[in-house]
């Protein structure tokens, strides 16, 4: 097996008894062997132990995805694995069961193949996985190992989590798809808490298809599955109110890729948003701040010497928050949620730039979130999907968004945008 088959034909392959979980993993794990030295995307892996779950899931798995194996980002609760959400205080932590997420896949029929590197509590200071294109460029945050571990096709899914812009940048920077589903589609128990109104699961693959399929099972909805019927959506394209944050590479890409969209027949009309929603950015910020100053509380009275400068920064921050003042922001957010739909008035998604341009260079940082914000607050669903190539040919992803709760109509327009070739 020379590269990995996408999910849905290895599941459809393993039910039928021409492909084994066993061949799967080995597959998996030797592209682990060549890979993993240079983009350290893992945090725990037992190969043995994967390979033993691989041949008893072959003996007498079932479901869905039997077979099918799935890394999980490091803030994600794992009974039979370590549990370090990315910080020393934790570093041996074992979780007395599984988050509802990898207890839900398990029950479908998926191997849990390893652990995949988190930035420290999902925040700001990285973790060890480095770009795949480009070992010297950041792979993004905080689900740094999940999205360079699929880019890499080291494994076909991977959980993430995103409170700013945690699955969406990385899967821009490393050239995955990422998916954060609507707000609260799939369950948060026993992953770690960061902000409590903002903390999203979701999930990287190589394909619209694959994403929507782990979810559909996950989140007990099985209307979220795309199928290869004709689907021409409505597009507006909008440039948000950081805009003037986007390199002049990536604004140049972005409408290319709308004039390609547009040469394929696909109706795009340019998109401003309310006057109001200048005030979201500040107030994702504020809310973030405010949430995890009182979730860390037991960290920064116990061991705030063990934190990083970067996360003390932002807690001592959050703490200093008037409760006014994030009163204020969440009914901010609550407004603009409702006027959602005005937004996207007889159009099915909305088109944004992922991030603000291709991977930073160096390791010190996981770049800007500010093309993300926004959409995290609103709680809508977002897809990031690989495409375009910045200056220096690294890559650059594009953002779906669409309506609060219609992920089916958003995944089938970013499946729809992904067949077109975006970049000369």
């Amino acid at each position: 097996m020379n590269e990995l088959p996408t999910v849905l034909e290895a599941a459809r392959c393993i039910a039928d008894g021409s492909l084994t979980s066993e061949a799967l993993v080995r597959a998996c794990l030797d592209r682990i062997g060549e890979r993993e030295p240079q983009v350290q995307a893992w945090q725990h892996l037992d190969m043995d132990a994967a390979l033993n779950m691989a041949r008893h899931l072959d003996r007498c798995g079932s479901g869905p995805l039997k077979g099918i194996p799935i890394g999980v980002k490091d803030i994600i609760d794992t009974a039979d694995m370590p549990t370090g959400y990315g910080s020393p205080l934790y570093e041996t932590f074992r979780p007395p069961r599984d988050a509802a997420c990898v207890a839900l896949a398990r029950h479908a029929g998926a191997l849990i193949l390893g652990k995949t590197v988190t930035t420290e509590f999902a925040y700001f200071q990285p973790g060890k996985t480095r770009n795949p294109h480009n070992p010297d460029r950041t792979p993004g945050g905080s689900s740094s190992g999940s999205a360079a571990a699929v880019a890499s096709a080291m494994v076909p899914l991977a959980f993430g989590t995103q409170t700013a812009g945690s699955i969406i940048r990385p899967a821009s920077f490393c050239a995955c798809v990422g998916y954060k589903p609507t707000f609260g589609f799939i369950d948060r128990t026993g992953v770690r808490p960061f902000a409590d109104s903002l903390d999203t699961v979701g999930v990287f693959a190589t394909t619209v298809q694959d994403a929507a399929f782990l979810t559909s099972v996950i989140a007990g909805r099985p209307n979220l599955r795309i199928t290869n019927e004709e689907f021409r959506p409505r597009i507006g394209l909008t440039r948000t109110y950081a805009w003037e944050d986007a390199e002049p590479a990536t604004a140049l890409a972005l409408d290319e890729a709308a004039a390609r969209l547009r040469a394929a027949g696909l109706e795009i009309r340019e998109v401003e948003l309310p006057e109001r929603w200048r005030g979201l950015l500040e107030a994702q910020k504020t809310i973030m701040a405010f949430e995890a100053a009182r979730s860390h509380v037991p960290e920064m009275l116990t061991a705030s010497d063990h934190l990083s400068a970067k996360l003390r920064e932002l807690l001592d921050a959050g703490a200093l928050i008037a409760p006014e003042d994030y009163d204020a922001a969440k009914a901010l957010l609550a407004e603009a949620r409702a006027g959602c739909s005005d937004v996207l008035d007889e159009l099915d998604v909305l088109l944004t730039p992922s991030a603000p341009g291709e991977a930073p260079e160096g390791l010190g940082a996981t770049g800007d979130p500010v093309f993300n914000r926004i959409w995290t607050a609103l709680g809508v669903p977002c897809i990031s999907i690989p495409g375009l190539t910045g200056p220096t040919g690294m890559p650059v992803g594009v953002q779906v968004v669409g309506r609060w709760g219609d992920d089916r109509r958003a995944l089938a327009a970013a499946a729809a945008i992904g067949q077109v070739p975006l970049s000369a």
